[in-house]
């Protein structure tokens, strides 16, 4: 009998409801824009969509809660029969708490739930899926032990560990050079048992001078391609298309060989 086929990567679309986001500040922030923006992101193949209201790109200057809750007022009800499932993409527990009554399944948190103290508990309480990133990973500390230290703390917060989603916050440490042997040992990652959720897109790690985000674009599905051959749950992205191809590719590839080594 041939061992069974690896799961395929699942891809997040991002929907920024902001003025200011790094690379489409600006672009969604009317409600019905984003709205067909999510609509067309479904359409490319997304297996689920990511909405926020407050850019966390470097230098931002935090958004209030009423102010997120009014940019996302209008958006929310346009993305529950979208199709997909969608996460709130908060570091607020009060903005978190709206989004999951207004149909989000899953919270994601670019602090991992160190920003607002009753994030975990609320989680917990609602019952969702949390993803828990690391908000300024120290490069002197090993990733796994990071990660597992934050997967502890959702734990003795009462999130049901098949909840947790882990995600290692590329773009979020202090020097852009260290995403790079982060994601060089994303197996540090997923080791800890855990689905794992990798934010590449656009980031400012993957920029040469003088380039632009369709090539920040073009870097950002060869990380896809990595992290497809690497166990990783799912990777987040601003373009869907181009990225499940490459998952498309790459899974077409492991599957052959699996069939192959069964063969033999």
């Amino acid at each position: 009998m041939s061992p069974a086929a690896p799961a395929r990567m699942l891809v997040m679309g991002i929907v920024n409801v902001t003025p200011d986001s790094f690379s489409d500040g600006g672009r969604f922030i009317d409600p019905q824009a984003a709205i067909e923006h999510a609509r067309q992101l479904v359409a490319d193949g997304a297996d689920m969509l990511d909405v926020g209201a407050e850019s966390t790109r470097p230098g931002f200057e935090a958004v209030p809660a009423d102010e997120q809750l009014r940019r996302l007022r209008d958006v929310l009800p346009g993305l529950k029969d979208i199709g997909v499932p969608f996460s709130i993409d908060t570091r607020v527990a009060a903005v978190a708490s709206t989004a999951v009554a207004a149909g989000a399944s899953m919270v994601n948190d670019v602090s991992g739930g160190t920003h607002d103290p009753g994030m975990l508990a609320l989680v917990a309480d609602l019952g969702v899926d949390f993803v828990c990133q690391l908000w300024g990973r120290d490069p002197h500390i090993p990733m796994r032990d990071q990660l597992a230290a934050r997967l502890d703390a959702c734990l003795g917060a009462g999130i049901d560990r098949s909840r947790i989603v882990l995600d290692p916050g590329l773009g979020f440490g202090a020097d852009p050079g260290d995403d790079w042997p982060a994601l060089a040992r994303i197996d540090d990652a997923t080791a800890l048992g855990q689905r794992v959720l990798v934010g590449a897109s656009r980031k400012r790690f993957l920029a040469t001078p003088g380039d632009d985000a369709a090539m920040r674009d073009d870097a950002g599905i060869a990380v896809t391609a990595w992290c497809a051959q690497h166990g990783v749950w799912a990777v987040r992205t601003h373009t869907v298309a181009p990225h499940k191809r490459a998952i498309e590719v790459i899974s077409r590839l492991m599957e052959t060989r699996t069939q192959r080594d069964s063969d033999k």
